[in-house]
This record gives structure tokens, C-alpha cells and sequence, in this order.
């Protein structure tokens, strides 16, 4: 298939005269001076289109796409032969094929020579006529995008004009207002944001409905309003089209030589859709099918089933079968031909036997033709389509709240669903909610349990249960409660939960015009963080005039302490990449800037009433009053250096003293008394001044000094309007959360600089220098800015804490110093460990002080490295590793993700189903036990083998050890066993042995010496955690299952880390959930919640693999049960080839008779209701272990229909036999018996019988006796040599064909009615079992309930039955 599309593409690029390959070759005309940085194949040049540089544009864009695109496969011209030599590469078509030109050898000819070819032209018409409709409905769609109209500067009018999308060509400069789509990848030159920002939304892309933020060009030269391009004079170098959604390497080269890096943040995307930002222009660098997105447009995955692999084989025995019967006629006509004497009709005896023989076999070859069931391939298909069907149209996986089904993307794999052995699934997001909520933390050493914060998760849980019963019902689209629909591709929506209650739907009543906008991480459990009040205390110091050195009695926080506290909260609302806006301004209006509380001179004043000097050696411990400024002294942590303050304590408690807080309250009183008499004029000031009275009002009547503390942080940064915070991940969006519910708060984000929030002092524009993104193997995000009040270099640092504990390092200097740092580190990794227990996910918080020569070097490697287009990601990594070392830890957060709903329940079952369920993750291994205890992957009662070590020969040690273990237990259980005990606890549940593997540990367990030991470890376990895993290290679990064991391997996730799994896997499956559509898109199956996993692969995969497997068998023995009609006849006519029917029944009867109920059954049989299946998971494990679709089964069904064709032949043979009947004659009973016992056979087979199977079992019959009926009566010469006409008629008419009918059918279906009544007496399966057990509780129900109606019919009650139809009244209660 990949070279038959290899073929079209370039069969369509030679139609369009486009044979380029858009590999770059150096034109003569090129300046020398970068010629030598070119390397052909690897790069591309992009000249402006209407720039100085004319002739090398024109010398290299020829081999550039231009932006039109096709996505049909065909035109006018070339689809009926492109369309044949593509159902051509199918081996059934070419079968067909060859049989019909077979056919028309005059030798060999069996039938007319048109009736051969029905079954081809039907096959080839049908998918010819599919293959056009879509080809069309794609014409129509290309015609429509290629046809959006888009702003291209012109040269020649030297003015934007509008162009069509299909005239947009590589190097054009187009400008974009808000709100437009984005015609071609273009690099970003210009935005109306006078930070040089531009905001964009993916979600036609990759289904985010976040915004992500990109910069324009680094140092371009000024631009006039105008934005003219003819001076454009600069050089783009960029690497090849592909299709890497996340990267983009090159530079751009201006006129001076200088040359800036490109990076991903400066590609605008096809497709994504321009926010908030008014005007943007950039240059086209891909254009068309060579943009990311056309080459991520793949379409439907394509999957060969495990059945379907199968089934090949035993097609390859059908084939040798047909050889077999092909061969023994060609022997035997031979034979005939040579031992036959005096003939009395005419034979050819000039053709020698051996030549007879030899034509003969290529006849039977047309003769038996049906065997082999080449249109199996065409009804599998179709009953899977139905199947998808019925499975997208499931309640049961409809998620209301996201207003989304589930997608079946790969449309033929439904039966690999009913075969699943391993199961391996992601933690976060998979398992849980991924909606991460900030629980607690601990800074400074000192952990903050926020209380509060844990009871308003519960009232909130609360909520949401009572919620659930007032939600919305089943929606057909986006509703218009979904607040915000913006992804194209998923039709999901980015709501929040309380946006489905009742509550919505009153605010939804009253106001009719544009709701606010929501983002994708924003829901009200997330935003709405109780702060801890001790924290408040300690961080409303800020604001106070006064703050002692260290009060330890008194509660009273040191200097460095609150240094920490505002570091680390700082660090929180900056080290991310959150886009800020408001959500009742319109998408392109940013929110404005708001005025600080105090002017920088104010601050000053007010800090320099604070005096520490943490980590200063070079300088003495100053006094209080002292002239240094706060600015310098508080936010500037040295390397070296002693202070004179205290020991953290280990826990805090909340002591405050009543002189102290009247003091407290009188200088916040004098504070704010002296801001008001500062401000000057102007609304603001005047807003500003009325604000403050009102809060000195409302401070007079606080009594509580705690509560005041938090009033006092609320009211200085209290804003008119709620922002709104759009992060790439829930972890982002709940620190920044967090930052802000301690009044920290981030207000706007551009590409130099961030506006924040900070308690008591206001609004401050921090320079941001760098970003240096998170990724999967750093595991860590940085930011490198400049401090707003000391001036210092900073990085903030937040990552796992597995990297940032090794990155940190005790300052060198005064012992108290590094007592102090050692003091932090060992709480905080206690706290860790302690929310690790708690199952909370952990992030530690570091920073960095910079010198500005350290900085200035490592800023030229950082430019070399973002330069270069080979090798920068290892360039980048390595820069990036450099500057984040020796790190001052500030503090951890815990953050906690809920499980889902009902996966402790799912996950029970599929283990009860007989699936081994693997949980792969990157959390801490205490996080990962914590969840699976809670999940009940882990029980009370198994044993943890845990495997943690350094080196490779430990790990090979380890295994042998944990190998030894789990062998001891096995024998200690078989004693049991063999004792009575049967190893079982208590609780009743079998004790099993869970294997527990850190990251490290895989690396050598992956490795081929150790890979074996690994295996036989790991499969003798009940489940495997593999904790701290990187997303190769999960692919290749899943692949060393898949490939060694053979097993049928299903992956589940829901995160682009994620997507190496589930594409390695058999079946992947992936989740919409809060981490954007890169799982769904990569994913054989999308669902919402992990719980759907229960009823889609115990109901579903049960029905789809039994249904298929029955009805594979069923065409096996349909096909050669009728085909061995024709070649019992040929025992009796030399083996000439001819038949006992006309032609057009022989080719009709599998083409049109038999083949629709087949398809009903395949799609709607039941083998178990869907309640018994969901309550007993052991039937998954026993279709498993029974094998429906097995050789053996293989063998009894073709068995049973040797015996059955025998029965159908030669009853009519024996009942007619010295009779004067005809061979058309003595043909009719016996295809009506086939038909007979071939429709009744499959009523046999069916577990479900409804008014859709008899409706077409009564149609196919019907048909058929219509068909021949009048076949008989009105066809004369319709197959010639023999006549049918009146031959049906005649027999119809005579009562023998009836008898003769009847009894071959029942004789037929006899032996296999016994047989399996006898199998199911002595030998029941577990599903007869079941269904026997369902109606046993029915039948002991309907005792019960007729023996209670029956003790209270006397005292006049209603008798039960009147409830209840199927129980009968009693008599009492009737005769009353």
C-alpha cells in the first residue's frame, strides 16, 4: 500500500508539471559567504517574494509547493484507471479476475462468459462508487479551504491585496487580523502588540483550546505602521518539511551578518487560529502540503487484526483444499476418458487423457470458485463498520459533562478488543482527573498543611456528587452550556464542572448574550485555594514596618524566612508559561496594566525599615535602621556568607501576642494613612483613595489579628475582575493558582517582560532574559530574569524533585549557614516522602543568584546553540544543564490529583477478567503505591517486591533475588493449597506478589542480558509498577511484552508522553482529557474516562470477537458445504466440470442468497447480555480460553459441513434415483435443501433471535424462491446449453420436493443440534453457566415474590404481580 500511494503522488505530481522534491541544490547567484552553510537535502532558503533578493528567489522557490492542496486521490481523468490498479493490489479482485479470463478459454469455458464476471463487476462497482462519493465530498472541501481569502503583500501595488489561500507562495508576506485562520507556516515579523507577541489557538491542530503565546524574530530592524516589506533584505535558514509539531530549527541571517535563532516560539502554524492580538505579519516558509499540519494529516490508522491474521492462514487451506478436489477431478476425468468404451453421446477423443485432465482442473478451478471466501474480506469489513457503530452510539461511554463520545479510529480492530492479555496505563490523567487542585507545602523547611484548603475538597466532592444528579442529559453537540467549543477536531469543550449544574442553567436564564470565556485548567476547585493562615501571617510581614531578626516564642518569622516565602511564591506565578487575559474582554483586547500600590520610592522607604544580611560574609550583620535597602538585602541570596538567625522550626504554630497585634494594627493603620497622603490626582489616585478609607473602615472592625492579615493581602491586591489563566498543564495552572490566592499574582505575560502582583507593594515588571522549557529529560522549566527590586541576575527553577534535591548544593561559608541550608533540605525531603504517602503529586521550587559575567558566557553558548539547525536540541540541552546547577532549594508543593470515578471498580474487574493491569508512570514510587492501593491494583494482602538499584550487575543480582522470592511464595501457596487453605487470607482475597521498578533499575532490566530475567519476574507477578519512567522506557515495556510473550498488548494515556506507548501497543487507546489530543490522535480508540474501559472491552470486545469469529466459521462452512454439492456431482458425470444447476443460482447464491444474514448476524448477536457481562468479568477470560476462532474449531466446522453436503446431495439422489428427472431437475431440491440448512444453521448458531434476524432470514428465502420462480418461467435462453425453463415450476409443483426438502434439512442439522445438546449437559461453558445462573436467580426470584404475594393476599394488599407481569396472581387475591 505505501508504494501504491508512493505511485499516485507522483503519477499527480507529473499531471500538476510539480516534480519537485523541495530539496535544496545552491543557485549560482548566491552570495559565497553562506554557501559553504548550506548542506543539500537538509535545508531550506526562503527569500521575500518581492525583496531585493529577486533572482535567488526565483533561483530556489521552484522546487517549494506552493499552498493550494489536494486531497483527493483522483480526477475526472485518472480515476477509473487509478481506481482499478488500486482494488487491484487486493488478491480477492485479482482471484476474480483470473477466473473470468479463465472463463473465456473456449477449453475451459464452464459458464457464459458474462456470468464470470458479475461477481468482479459487482465488487469493483460497489467500492469504485464508495471510492468516488469520498473523493468528491474531499474535492469539495479542498475546493472550500483553497478558496479563504487571505491579505499578501503585492509588489507591484506595493500594498497588502487579497489573494486565495491556493495563490500563497513560500517567501510572501501575509498579514492576519484576529480571528483569522492561518493560511501557511509562516515565521512571525510583526505583531500589534508592543510586547512583540502574538496569541494563538490549536485546536484545529492538535484539539487544545489553551492559547499558546509566540514572539516575533529576535532583533529584527524596526518597522514601520505600514509594515512595508520591499526593504526586507534578511536570509532565512530553516530546516526540511516535516512533520515534528513541537520543533522548528534555522536562523535568520540580516544584511549585517548577524544571525538569530528560530525557534518554535516563532512559527505561526497552518490552520491555528490568531487571539488576542490585532494585526500580525509574518513570511511564508512552508507552504501547502509541505506545512506541519498537511503532513500530519494521515487520516485513519490502518490495523491488521489478530483475527484477520488468522484468517489468512486458514484462506491458505481453503486454497489447498480447492487444490485437492481440483486436482482428484482432474485424475479422475483423466481416467474417464481413457477407460471409457463405445460412447454413446459424443466425447472428444482426440484430446489425450492427460490433456483432458490438465483443461479439466482449470474448469473446476471456475467451478468451485466460492470456496475460497473472498467476499469474507468485504463482510468483515462492513460488520465492523457496524460494530463501530453501535459502540460509538453507546450511553454508556457518553460523557456528559465534556460532551463527548467515544472516536473508533481504527476501524478494524473491534475484535482485538475481546483478546486483551496486558493492559498498560499512564498514572496521571489516565487514572486521575488531572485536575490538579494545590493541597500543601512546605517552604523554608516548614510545611504548611492548609487545612482549610483540604476540607473545601471535600465539601466540593460534596457538590459534585449532588451535582451529578441535577446534570445536564445527553447532548447531540456543543451546547451552548460548554461555555467555550472551540476544537474542530474532537467536538469537546473546555468546561468546568459547576458549569453543568443547576447553577449554570439560572445564569444561562438570565443573561442571553456572550458568556465569558473559560480555559482549560480554570475550574473552580482548581482556582478557588483557601490560604494556610499561618502562611498568611508570616507573609503579611511583608507589609509590615517592623520585622525582627528571629522571634521563635512569638511565632515572629526571621528575615530569610520571608525571603524564602516571597521567593518561592514569585517563582510560582513566573516559572510557567500561563497566558493571561480577562474572560469578558473580547479575544484581541488585552487586559491593562494596573497602577501599583505604592511608587517605587515608597517601597524603597518601606524596606528600608527591614535589616538581615542572610549569607553575607563580606559584610556585618547590620542593625534595624540601618540605610541598606530591603531591595538589596532581601532578595539577594549570596553563595557564601554568614547570618545570625535561628533554626527553623520543625512545626509551626500559630502564637501571636496581643500587644504585638495591636501594634500590628496600628502601624498597617499608619501604612496605609501615609499612601493616601501620597497619592497625587488622577481617576486612579482617586480610586486608589477611596479604596484605602474603605479598607481602614473595614480594618477597625477586625478583631482577629489572622484574619486581619489576610484582609489586609486581599485588599492590596484586590483586582475589578477575575483573570483568566490559560496554562499547557494542570500542574501550571494550580501553582499559579495557588500564587495568586496569596495575592502573588501574575497580571501579563509578554516576551521580555512579566507583570506581577506582589503583596504590600503592588504592581512590578519583571524583565524575563530566558525561558528554558520543560522537557523529559531535564524534568525540570526554568526562567532567567532580572529581580525588580534588587537588580540580580535570578533563575527560578521548579521541576521533580528526584532532579532539583541533586541540583542543589549547601552553600560554602559560615557554619550556621550551612546548618541551616542542611536543616531545610532534611525537612523538606521529609515532607516530600510524606506527601508521596499521600499520593500527592511533588514539584520542588530553586533558585538561582547569577553574576553578570557568569551570565554573559553562558548566554553565547545558549545563541550558538539556538543557531544551529543540526544537533540543537543536545546543543540546548547541555547549555541549559550548565546553568541549572548549584540551586538554593526554596521549597516543594503538593499537589493532589483525585482518582477518577469508578477505577478502583474497573481495575478489579479487568483483573477478574483475566488482564494483567501495568501501570506505567514518571511520579515518585510512593505516589505510584499510594495510587494503586487506592485503585486496588494493590491489595492489603500482597506482597511488594520493590527494585531499586545503581548498576547493571546489581539489577542482575536483584532480579535473581526477587526471582527466589516469588518462587518460595509460589511453593508456600501450593502448600497451602494442598493444606486446605487454598492461600487465602481473611478477607478471602488471593495473596499476590506486585512488582515495583524505579526508572533506573528498567534501564539495565530493558538491556538483552537482563531482559529475560525480567520477563519471567514480571509474569509471575499479579501487576508491575514502573515508577519515575520515561516515554521510551514505556514503549519499550509494552514492545518486550508484545514481541516476547505474544500477547495482546492494549495502552491507555492521555499525554503526548504517552503516545510511544499506545502506538507500540496492538490496541492503543487514548484519553481526552486535560493534556490536548496528541494521545487521541496517535489512539486506535478515544474515550473520556478510564471507567469505559470496563464495558468496552468486557461487552463490547466480547461481542465484536465472538461475533466475528462465529461468523468467519459460519462463511467457512457456508462456502465449502455448497461447494462440495458440485464436486459430489462429479462422481457422476466423468468429472467433466458440468453442474446440477443453472449458472445464474451457482454465482447468485453466495453473492446475493446467502450473504446478508451473515452481516445481521455478525453485528447484532448477543452471545451474554451486557448486564451479565459487566457483573461476571471471568466470561472475558473464558471466550479467552475457549477460543472460538481456533484450528481445531477450524477443522470440526469443515467436518460438519463435509457431512451436511453428503446429507444434501445424496438424499434427493437416492429419493430420485432410476427416475427420468433431468439434471436441472435433480439440481432444485438440492440447492433449496442447501439453502434450507444453511439459513437454519446459522438460526442454530445465533445466541439472539429478533424480528431483524427473522426479517432477513424470511427475505433471503423469499428472494430465492422468487428468483428461480421466475427465472423458470420467463428465461429461455439465459443459460445456455441448458434450458430452465418450467424446471422449478414442475418441481414446486410435486409434493416429493417438499418431503425430499424437509427431511435433508433435518437430517443436516440433526447431528449438530445433538451434539451440542449433549456438550452443554455434561461439558457447560462458563457463559451457559452464566446465562443458566440468570435464570435460575429469575426463576428463584419469581418463587419468592409468588410465595409473599400469596402470605399477604389475605389482609387485602395489591399481590405482587401487579408489578411484576411475568408472576402469576393467586388465587386468594383473585377471588377477593
Amino acid at each position: 500500500m505505501e508504494r501504491l500511494h508512493w505511485v499516485q503522488h507522483r503519477c499527480r505530481q507529473l499531471l500538476e508539471g510539480n516534480s519537485g522534491q523541495g530539496w535544496y541544490s545552491a543557485p549560482d547567484g548566491l552570495p559565497n559567504k553562506s554557501s559553504s552553510h548550506r548542506v543539500s537535502g537538509k535545508r531550506r532558503t526562503v527569500f521575500a517574494r518581492h525583496g531585493p533578493h529577486q533572482q535567488e528567489f526565483e533561483a530556489i522557490s521552484k522546487g517549494y509547493k506552493g499552498n493550494a492542496i489536494h486531497t483527493t486521490k483522483y480526477s475526472l481523468l485518472t480515476f477509473i484507471p487509478m481506481n482499478l490498479f488500486q482494488q487491484f493490489h487486493r488478491v480477492a479482485n485479482l482471484y476474480f479476475l483470473f477466473l473470468a479470463l479463465l472463463n473465456w478459454v473456449p477449453v475451459l469455458e464452464a459458464f457464459q462468459k458474462e456470468i464470470t464476471m458479475i461477481p468482479l463487476l459487482v465488487v469493483l462497482s460497489v467500492i469504485a462508487i464508495k471510492d468516488a462519493l469520498e473523493d468528491y465530498r474531499r474535492y469539495l472541501f479542498d475546493k472550500n479551504v483553497n478558496s479563504h481569502v487571505v491579505q499578501v503583500f503585492c509588489g507591484k501595488q506595493n500594498a497588502y491585496v487579497d489573494q486565495c489561500w491556493k495563490d500563497v507562495r513560500v517567501g510572501d508576506f501575509v498579514r492576519l487580523s484576529c480571528n483569522e485562520i492561518i493560511p501557511a507556516d509562516m515565521l512571525l515579523l510583526y505583531s500589534s502588540d508592543p510586547h512583540g507577541v502574538c496569541y494563538i489557538e490549536t485546536a484545529n491542530l492538535d484539539g487544545e483550546t489553551n492559547l499558546k503565546q509566540r514572539q516575533v524574530v529576535l532583533d529584527l530592524p524596526v518597522m514601520g505602521g505600514d509594515v512595508t516589506m520591499e526593504n526586507f533584505h534578511s536570509r532565512i535558514e530553516c530546516e526540511n518539511p516535516n512533520d515534528d509539531l513541537s520543533r522548528f530549527r534555522g536562523y535568520i541571517e540580516h544584511p549585517s551578518g548577524l544571525r538569530v535563532g528560530l525557534h518554535n516560539s516563532n512559527l505561526l502554524l497552518r490552520s491555528c487560529t490568531i487571539r488576542n492580538t490585532e494585526t500580525v505579519v509574518g513570511i511564508v516558509v512552508y507552504a501547502g502540503h509541505e506545512t506541519k499540519a498537511m503532513m500530519n494529516n494521515s487520516g485513519p490508522r490502518y490495523k491488521r487484526s489478530q483475527l484477520e491474521k488468522r484468517l489468512n492462514t486458514d484462506i491458505l487451506w481453503c486454497v489447498l483444499l480447492l487444490i485437492t478436489m481440483c486436482l482428484t477431478a482432474s485424475i479422475g476425468h483423466g481416467l474417464w476418458v481413457k477407460d471409457f468404451k463405445d460412447p454413446i453421446f459424443v466425447v472428444d477423443t482426440e484430446t489425450s487423457p492427460a490433456l483432458a485432465g490438465f483443461y479439466v482442473f482449470w474448469t473446476m478451478i471456475i467451478v468451485l470458485q466460492v470456496l475460497i471466501p473472498i467476499s469474507l474480506y468485504v463482510s468483515i469489513e462492513i460488520v465492523k463498520l457496524g460494530q463501530i457503530y453501535f459502540i460509538h452510539n453507546d450511553l454508556a461511554l457518553y460523557n456528559e459533562q465534556l460532551d463527548s463520545r467515544i472516536q473508533c479510529r481504527a476501524l478494524n480492530i473491534t475484535d482485538d478488543l475481546g483478546q486483551i492479555q496486558y493492559l498498560f496505563s499512564d498514572k496521571t490523567g489516565t487514572l486521575t482527573e488531572n485536575k490538579m487542585v494545590f493541597r500543601r507545602c512546605s517552604i523554608y523547611g516548614v510545611e504548611y498543611p492548609h487545612e482549610e484548603n483540604a476540607r473545601r475538597l471535600e465539601v466540593y466532592e460534596a457538590e459534585k456528587e449532588e451535582a451529578a444528579g441535577r446534570s445536564v442529559t445527553l447532548k447531540s453537540g456543543c451546547s451552548r452550556k460548554s461555555l467555550s467549543c472551540r476544537s474542530l477536531s474532537c467536538n469537546r469543550s473546555s468546561v468546568s464542572l459547576h458549569t453543568l449544574t443547576a447553577e449554570s442553567e439560572e445564569e444561562d436564564q438570565l443573561s442571553n448574550h456572550n458568556q465569558p470565556r473559560t480555559s482549560a485548567f480554570c475550574s473552580r476547585v482548581t482556582k478557588n485555594v483557601v490560604p494556610d493562615p499561618e502562611l498568611v501571617r508570616k507573609l503579611s510581614w511583608l507589609c509590615s514596618p517592623v520585622l525582627p531578626v528571629s522571634d521563635i516564642s512569638s511565632g515572629t518569622p526571621s528575615s530569610l524566612e520571608v525571603t524564602y516565602i516571597t521567593d518561592f511564591f514569585l517563582a510560582l506565578a513566573i516559572c510557567n508559561s500561563v497566558v493571561v487575559s480577562l474572560p469578558s474582554q473580547p479575544r484581541h483586547v488585552l487586559p491593562k496594566a494596573r497602577t501599583p500600590l505604592k511608587s517605587l520610592e515608597e517601597i524603597k522607604l518601606m524596606f528600608q525599615r527591614f535589616s538581615f544580611s542572610p549569607f553575607s560574609a563580606l559584610s556585618p550583620p547590620q542593625t534595624r535602621g540601618s540605610p541598606r535597602t530591603f531591595a538589596s538585602r532581601l532578595f539577594s541570596l549570596g553563595k557564601t556568607g554568614s547570618f545570625t538567625l535561628s533554626t527553623p522550626p520543625d512545626s509551626t504554630t500559630d502564637v501571636s501576642e496581643p500587644g504585638r497585634e495591636s501594634n500590628l494594627q496600628a502601624s498597617n493603620l499608619r501604612r496605609k494613612l501615609d499612601l493616601s497622603s501620597t497619592v497625587e490626582g488622577g481617576g486612579a489616585g482617586l480610586m486608589e483613595d477611596r479604596d484605602t478609607v474603605d479598607d481602614i473602615k473595614d480594618f477597625k472592625k477586625i478583631p482577629d489579628g489572622a484574619r486581619q492579615d489576610v484582609e489586609d493581602l486581599g485588599r492590596e491586591m484586590g483586582s475589578d475582575e477575575e483573570l483568566l489563566y490559560e496554562a499547557e498543564s494542570p500542574d501550571e495552572a494550580a501553582l499559579v493558582h495557588a500564587a495568586q490566592a496569596y495575592c502573588c499574582t501574575l497580571r501579563r505575560r509578554s516576551a521580555e517582560s512579566l507583570l506581577v502582583d506582589l503583596p504590600g507593594i503592588g504592581s512590578l515588571t519583571v524583565q524575563l532574559l530566558h525561558i528554558l522549557p520543560f522537557d523529559s529529560n531535564r524534568k525540570r522549566m526554568s526562567v532567567v530574569v532580572r529581580h525588580p527590586l534588587s537588580g540580580q541576575l535570578v533563575v527560578y527553577t521548579k521541576g521533580a524533585d528526584s532532579v532539583i534535591m541533586d541540583l542543589t548544593e549547601t552553600p560554602k561559608g559560615a557554619e550556621q549557614a550551612q546548618e541551616i541550608y542542611s536543616h531545610i533540605r532534611e525537612q523538606t525531603q521529609k515532607h516530600l516522602d510524606s506527601y508521596a504517602r499521600d499520593g500527592l503529586r511533588t514539584l520542588c521550587i530553586a533558585r538561582k543568584v547569577l553574576e553578570e559575567e557568569e551570565y554573559e558566557v553562558w548566554l553565547k553558548r545558549q545563541r550558538l546553540a539556538e543557531n544551529c539547525i543540526e544537533n540543537r536540541e543536545e546543543l540546548l540541552l547541555d547549555s541549559a544543564q550548565r546553568l541549572e546547577t548549584n540551586l538554593t532549594l526554596l521549597g516543594t508543593t503538593g499537589i493532589v490529583d483525585r482518582l477518577q470515578e469508578e477505577v478502583p471498580e474497573t481495575i478489579e474487574a479487568l483483573q477478574q477478567a483475566g488482564i494483567k493491569v501495568w501501570v506505567l508512570t514518571g511520579d515518585k514510587k510512593e505516589t505510584a503505591i499510594n495510587i494503586a492501593c487506592a485503585c486496588k491494583l494493590l491489595s492489603p494482602n500482597d506482597q511488594l517486591l520493590t527494585a531499586s538499584c545503581d548498576s547493571k550487575d546489581a539489577c542482575a543480582a536483584l532480579l535473581e533475588e526477587l526471582k527466589s522470592e516469588v518462587q518460595r511464595g509460589d511453593d508456600s501457596l501450593t502448600e497451602q493449597t494442598a493444606a486446605g487453605n487454598h492461600g487465602e487470607s481473611s478477607s478471602g482475597t488471593v495473596a499476590s506478589f506486585i512488582l515495583v521498578i524505579d526508572g533506573r533499575t528498567l534501564d539495565w532490566a530493558l538491556q538483552e542480558e537482563l531482559k529475560e530475567d525480567f520477563l519471567e519476574l514480571s509474569c509471575q507477578c499479579k501487576a508491575v509498577i514502573c515508577c519515575r519512567s520515561t516515554p521510551l522506557q514505556k514503549s519499550q515495556v509494552v514492545q518486550l511484552i508484545r514481541d516476547q510473550l505474544g500477547a495482546m498488548t492494549l495502552a491507555v494515556g492521555d499525554g503526548a508522553n504517552d503516545v510511544s506507548m499506545i502506538q507500540v501497543a496492538d490496541v492503543g487507546i487514548g484519553i481526552s482529557g486535560q493534556e490536548g489530543m496528541q494521545a487521541v490522535m496517535s489512539s486506535d480508540f478515544a474515550i473520556s474516562r478510564f471507567k469505559h474501559l470496563r464495558k468496552l472491552l468486557l461487552v463490547h470486545g466480547h461481542w465484536c470477537y465472538s461475533r466475528l469469529a462465529n461468523m468467519i466459521l459460519y462463511f467457512i462452512y457456508k462456502n465449502v458445504m455448497y461447494v462440495n454439492l458440485l464436486f459430489w456431482y462429479q462422481f457422476f458425470c466423468g468429472f467433466s466440470g458440468s453442474v446440477m444447476t443453472n449458472s445464474w443460482v451457482l454465482i447468485l447464491f453466495n453473492l446475493v442468497f446467502t450473504s446478508v444474514p451473515p452481516l445481521v448476524y455478525g453485528v447484532l448477536d448477543q452471545q451474554v447480555p451486557s448486564e451479565t457481562l459487566m457483573e461476571l468479568p471471568e466470561l472475558y477470560r473464558a471466550a479467552q480460553t475457549s477460543k472460538i476462532y481456533v484450528p481445531h474449531t477450524v477443522l470440526i466446522t469443515l467436518l460438519d459441513a463435509f457431512y451436511q453436503s453428503l446429507v444434501c446431495f445424496f438424499v434427493p439422489y437416492f429419493a430420485f434415483r432410476g427416475s427420468d428427472i433431468g439434471e436441472l431437475a435433480f439440481g432444485s431440491p438440492i440447492n433449496t435443501s442447501a439453502l434450507l440448512i444453511i439459513l437454519l444453521h446459522q438460526v442454530l448458531e445465533s445466541h439472539t433471535l429478533t424480528w431483524i434476524h427473522v426479517l432477513v432470514l424470511v427475505l433471503s428465502g423469499a428472494l430465492y424462491f422468487g428468483f428461480v420462480v421466475l427465472f423458470s418461467l420467463f428465461c429461455v435462453t439465459c443459460s445456455p446449453p441448458t434450458n430452465p425453463l418450467g424446471v422449478e415450476t414442475l418441481q414446486m409443483s410435486q409434493p416429493i420436493f417438499y418431503i425430499v426438502c424437509a427431511l435433508t434439512t433435518v437430517m443436516a442439522l440433526l447431528p449438530r443440534l445433538l451434539f451440542r445438546a449433549l456438550h452443554n449437559t455434561f461439558q457447560p461453558s462458563a457463559l451457559l453457566k452464566s446465562a443458566q445462573m440468570d435464570i435460575a436467580d429469575s426463576e428463584n426470584y419469581r418463587r419468592r415474590m409468588q410465595r409473599w404475594n400469596l402470605s399477604h393476599s389475605r389482609v387485602n394488599r395489591l399481590p405482587v404481580c401487579a408489578d411484576n407481569p411475568g408472576l402469576e396472581p393467586s388465587t386468594d387475591s383473585a377471588v377477593s
